[in-house]
């Protein structure tokens, strides 16, 4: 969370892998507790359609800036981009308060090389609330680990944007406030106001969008079924792919961790991928990476039960 301030450099023990402290720093998270607090201003502030579309809408076009370029983008390289527009979905990404791109992406590369071992920053094997949000609380992890993000550390906007996360995210909440007291005054039809589009478009959305991105390393890890065979508890939930935006194929993503695409079967409903399909159309991404032969291997599969092959066939 961009909540809390970031050291420059990782702390030793984000470098020696064996070396787990899960404390949580319960002063420096007051601004996420007040996030939360703040959601029982729902009921004092009335309701609007339009701020609840807002607040849809703000949700969704974050959560695509998590899913395909915090995560496939930045973290994977799925896909590749020009700098503007790199830069661009990096700034919306800073604006869901999950920290900048860098820190973003080299904790989920951390989590790649050890998932579910004992040096996963957030494998619910050492709790589900841990994972769920524990461990992004925990001073240890507030830092960018620029050692797995040599790569990104080369461009100097993303270094600004994850250094200055937090001014960013007061930005982005003191936009939407004043976005809504100026339609309060000029579109009067629309029924909102600063502190009601503040609360519903930004607070609320803010928790529910941090939240459900969480799902990810906590419940994709315990709930769900497994296709491939990996040496993690991943696990595909469709659930979580639809208000995650299709990162809920989780298992699939850790088999194959390099694909643009999550859902690899028609049914399995990939918003972020068939949004990166269409910004291809346009010429605004290219080379992405597509799903793998080995995908498609039954050697590669968790063996079906007699009922799994009588129900599926």
């Amino acid at each position: 969370m961009s909540q809390v301030d970031q050291p420059a450099t990782m702390p030793k023990a984000l470098n020696n892998e064996s070396t787990i402290d899960r404390k949580i720093d319960w002063v420096r998270i007051i601004p996420f507790i007040l996030m939360h607090l703040a959601c029982l201003a729902v009921f004092f502030v009335g309701f609007s359609w339009f701020a609840f579309s807002f607040m849809v809408g703000f949700y969704l076009i974050r959560m695509f800036a998590i899913t395909a370029f915090y995560h496939r983008y930045f973290s994977h390289k799925a896909f590749k981009t020009s700098r503007p527009v790199q830069f661009i979905f990096a700034l919306i990404g800073v604006m869901s308060t999950q920290n900048g791109p860098l820190w973003w992406a080299g904790h989920h590369r951390h989590h790649h090389r050890h998932a579910d071992q004992p040096a996963d920053l957030h494998s619910p094997r050492d709790g589900f609330w841990y994972s769920h949000m524990g461990w992004f609380l925990n001073k240890r992890n507030f830092a960018t680990p620029e050692h797995l993000v040599k790569d990104w550390v080369k461009f100097p906007e993303l270094g600004w944007l994850d250094r200055h996360s937090v001014l960013v995210s007061i930005m982005t909440a003191a936009g939407v406030w004043g976005l809504g007291y100026w339609l309060g005054g000029h579109v009067p039809q629309l029924h909102t106001s600063g502190l009601q589009l503040f609360v519903w478009g930004f607070v609320l959305s803010t928790v529910l969008l941090t939240h459900i991105t969480v799902t990810i390393n906590s419940f994709a890890h315990r709930y769900g079924f497994r296709t491939y065979v990996t040496k993690d508890d991943s696990r595909n939930n469709w659930l979580l792919a639809i208000l995650t935006l299709g990162e809920g194929w989780h298992n699939n993503h850790h088999f194959c961790p390099a694909s643009v695409r999550q859902g690899f079967v028609w049914w399995q409903i990939d918003i972020s991928f068939y949004v990166l399909k269409l910004m291809a159309a346009c010429g605004l991404i290219w080379d992405l990476v597509p799903i793998p032969a080995k995908a498609f291997d039954p050697a590669n599969r968790v063996p079906r039960s007699p009922r799994q092959q009588a129900l599926r066939g």
